[in-house]
């Protein structure tokens, strides 16, 4: 790993960061093993990328099969089945009984950028919200939705316009404030949608984009009530809902998608990380009259919907379906959410506890207060990373660690991990 570091920093952007300077040969069922034999708890999945775990058996094998049949011919000059096939079991797979289309791109920023697309398409208005902690990517119009200036955006302006932020329900922090904005989401709604209606007004918006739980911005779960609401109101005001799920999607959260929690169908959804177990792919899905809406050619990209990656998603997808991996998902959640609660009970530092399935957050906070402490979870980082637990932080003010371990990883190993975590921090 030393002498890969030496190349890395030889020949790679040092503008590419890495988190952990070890090298991986090897990932499977929970681990990852590096070049020099180390043999790490991975508890960060590709950040939600391997969902159903590294080189799952079905992907593996339907991967070898296609690309021994063809690796590219481009959708949009000679297409594929397999295509199709994805975009049927999105169409299946998603919230709402409408009938659905679907297209396939390579990334979760391109998805996006196309959601975005497609809304102004279908409403002919220009105006976007996106809200407060939002992370939906690192291209132009995607680092202008997202609202961390870095490492995300600072330097790289100007931004794409028409572009607006509301502020969202951040149950732990609001409660600082006013309890009821804590639990009452429907409250946290309006307060969100008059910033809409005084600063944008209805008439001018084409999309709200959120994500049901929010990924870098602090695996922040809005109250109850606060989905609904918004959703509701742009049904009514003719502006087109859509759902990032690049970060919660695909089984993550116990559900197959995080809006199914609370019952919200989206105009549009976004999908990408966990969609092909680690080959690029996104999508966006949603009512047939709003992604026909584009004109002809419209969408697209040569690399959109590979065929490679899409049989990587039609294994990934059978995986999910056929193995029980929404339910190992709420397992994996009652299992963190008690180790994690306990250690709280006894660390005032730990501020909050929070997610839903594989996908779980503690907030770390100045022991006596509720101030961020990005310090603490640094070192926490690095105390794990040390000891061979591989674990991600996020959030706004950088004080959130965040578990994204795969579906396939066995109790044992995330007690072992956590044991490492509990251990590290009480030294710290």
């Amino acid at each position: 790993s030393q002498e890969l570091t030496g190349r890395r920093l030889s020949a790679v952007s040092h503008a590419v960061g890495v988190t952990m300077p070890v090298y991986c040969a090897r990932a499977y069922g929970g681990i990852i093993e590096d070049v020099d034999g180390n043999r790490l708890i991975d508890l960060g999945s590709g950040i939600a990328v391997t969902t159903i775990g590294n080189s799952s058996p079905r992907v593996v094998d339907a991967v070898r099969e296609q690309v021994g049949e063809f690796t590219h011919t481009c959708f949009m000059v000679t297409p594929y089945e397999g295509y199709i096939e994805v975009a049927e079991h999105l169409n299946r797979l998603t919230p709402g009984s409408y009938e659905k289309r679907s297209a396939l791109f390579n990334s979760g920023a391109e998805a996006v950028e196309n959601a975005i697309k497609i809304a102004r398409a279908y409403t002919k208005r220009p105006a976007v919200v996106a809200f407060d902690h939002a992370y939906h990517g690192r291209t132009n119009l995607t680092m202008a939705l997202t609202a961390k200036s870095m490492p995300y955006k600072s330097g790289f302006g100007p931004f794409a316009h028409e572009i607006y932020r509301a502020p969202l329900s951040y149950p732990y922090r609001d409660g600082l404030i006013d309890k009821e904005w804590a639990t009452n989401g429907e409250l946290a709604a309006e307060r969100a949608l008059t910033v809409i209606d005084k600063q944008i007004g209805a008439a001018n918006l084409a999309a709200v984009i959120i994500e049901p739980i929010l990924g870098e911005g602090g695996f922040i779960v809005p109250a109850p009530g606060f989905l609904p609401t918004l959703r509701s109101w742009c049904a009514d005001n003719g502006v087109v809902f859509i759902a990032d799920e690049v970060q919660s999607g695909f089984g993550r959260t116990g559900h197959m998608f995080a809006c199914e929690d609370e019952g919200i169908d989206p105009d549009l959804i976004v999908t990408a990380k966990g969609i092909a177990d680690g080959l690029p792919l996104s999508a966006v899905t949603g009512r047939a009259e709003i992604m026909d809406s584009p004109h002809v050619s419209g969408l697209g990209g040569t690399y959109g919907g590979n065929p490679v990656a899409c049989a990587a998603a039609l294994g990934t997808i059978q995986t999910l379906e056929m193995d029980g991996m929404l339910d190992r998902a709420k397992d994996i959640e009652r299992l963190m959410k008690d180790r994690l609660g306990r250690l709280q009970a006894d660390d005032d530092r730990i501020g909050d506890v929070r997610g839903r399935g594989a996908m779980i957050a503690m907030e770390l906070v100045k022991s006596g207060t509720a101030e961020p402490d990005p310090e603490l979870t640094k070192a926490l980082c690095a105390g794990a990373h040390a000891q061979g637990v591989l674990v991600l932080s996020c959030g706004t003010f950088g004080n959130i660690l965040r578990f994204l371990p795969p579906l396939a990883i066995s109790d044992e190993l995330l007690h072992e991990g956590l044991d490492v975590l509990a251990e590290v921090l009480a030294g710290l």
